[in-house]
């Protein structure tokens, strides 16, 4: 049989994450490494695209199959996409990158094999609504909350990019006008205030200011949403109140989008929601329900957590390299 397979490949700022799938959406192998060498000083595009055709190599052969067997290759990139020219016009984490690059083009040469590049939050979205916690449903928002905050939007079953392939960026939403400045710049968004990487700052501040019970020993500045987690269970107050703040503004956020779309489901994910679960999703939901404009059968917007994990990147890329 010829074509029966895709390449899903996850192209983050730390690793690159290539899944084989067949047709039916099960995932045949994996194979993952870093992004950039930590030995060897390479840097910049070039580096990175050697990097994603040795993993596409990689997971085919572990696989078993042959290169006929493998009909696409789609690419999630954690920037700006121009979708139709397969270029991805800006990725902040990704050194180098800063002026755009053209991965599709150069990939379907170094591949022999046809190329798809998306944004990465826009594919985790559509792998929950193909294969994970939103199946089923036809209007979708998904919001993934770890270093900053994305989104992506599914309405009527298709993935919607926008008239400028920028919709989705719900982390840029304004929820306080005078808030702390954005790492985009723009004071009061949403990432600045709720995502992992915004409360990580803020809780070595309070760390280091003697706010939080952590010590400084305890809690390294690179800190995880593990981290966040172990300190909300050793009952530090000052951690309780920031994420408490932090549902607040997710609540508000969720209640925003709900009152512009109208959707059947929103579906969250992200390191900070993998790690603090349930506990964490609950005052947001009740929050947002309380936020929404037609009480009427709030509770049927469904707010639900992402079931896909590390592979709802690669399983959304997999599936729109199938027509999904």
């Amino acid at each position: 049989m010829k074509g029966d397979h895709v390449i899903g490949v996850d192209l983050g700022g730390t690793k690159i994450l290539a899944a084989c799938v067949d047709e039916s959406g099960t995932i045949i192998a994996r194979r993952k490494r870093k992004t950039l060498p930590k030995k060897k000083p390479l840097t910049g595009p070039d580096a990175v695209l050697e990097r994603i055709v040795r993993t596409v190599w990689e997971v085919v052969e572990k696989a078993n199959l042959s290169p006929g067997r493998v009909q696409t290759v789609a690419v999630a990139a954690p920037g700006v996409v121009n979708v139709e020219q397969g270029r991805v016009l800006r990725a902040p984490n990704l050194p180098g990158w800063e002026h755009g690059y053209d991965l599709g083009p150069k990939l379907e040469k170094r591949l022999g094999l046809p190329v798809l590049v998306e944004n990465d939050v826009n594919l985790g979205t559509l792998g929950e609504v193909t294969y994970g916690a939103a199946k089923g449903y036809a209007d979708v928002i998904g919001i993934f909350v770890g270093t900053g905050i994305g989104g992506g939007v599914v309405l009527g079953g298709k993935l919607r990019r926008g008239f400028r392939g920028a919709a989705g960026e719900v982390g840029h939403m304004s929820v306080a006008m005078h808030g702390p400045r954005c790492g985009c710049g723009r004071p009061g968004h949403a990432e600045a205030l709720a995502s992992r990487g915004a409360i990580s700052r803020r809780l070595w501040e309070g760390v280091q200011s003697g706010e939080s019970i952590i010590s400084p020993a305890e809690m390294g500045p690179r800190i995880t949403s593990s981290d966040i987690r172990r300190a909300l269970e050793a009952g530090d107050p000052f951690t309780q109140r920031l994420i408490a703040e932090a549902q607040e503004v997710l609540a508000a956020l969720i209640g925003s989008v709900v009152n512009l779309l109208d959707p059947e489901c929103i579906v969250m994910g992200g390191g900070l929601v993998e790690s603090l679960g349930e506990t964490f999703l609950e005052p947001i939901r009740r929050m947002a329900y309380a936020d929404f404009l037609m009480q009427e059968a709030a509770d049927q917007v469904r707010i639900l957590a992402a079931a896909l994990g590390d592979d709802a990147v690669a399983l959304g890329a997999a599936a729109l390299a199938l027509g999904k």
